[in-house]
């Protein structure tokens, strides 16, 4: 359990910094944190599915450190999709 949370922790700070404009880059602080844990935890399950169960590359466990590689680049999968999705609903609130 805490292997899986310092994974999404990781991998979604370091997606966020290599994702240009990131649509939560303004947040600061245990929130900026929860969201790179959220973030993080989402692209390591986009990761397993997209590399275990549609190509059969790897192994069968979801929050593993060695699917560190497929974690990240299912969270910079994620990562547009929430910015899209925050800002899809961001516009409709305010019109």
């Amino acid at each position: 359990m805490v292997g899986a949370l310092l994974l999404g922790f990781v991998v979604g700070v370091i997606a966020r910094v290599l994702m240009p404009n990131d649509v939560f880059r303004n947040m600061s602080g245990p929130k900026s944190w929860l969201v790179s844990l959220v973030v993080g935890l989402l692209g390591a399950l986009v990761g397993y599915f997209l590399f275990t169960v549609l190509l059969g590359i790897g192994d069968t466990d979801i929050f593993d450190w060695g699917g560190f590689v497929g974690a990240l680049i299912g969270t910079l999968i994620v990562l547009p999709i929430a910015a899209w999705i925050l800002r899809r609903t961001g516009s409709k609130s305010s019109a």
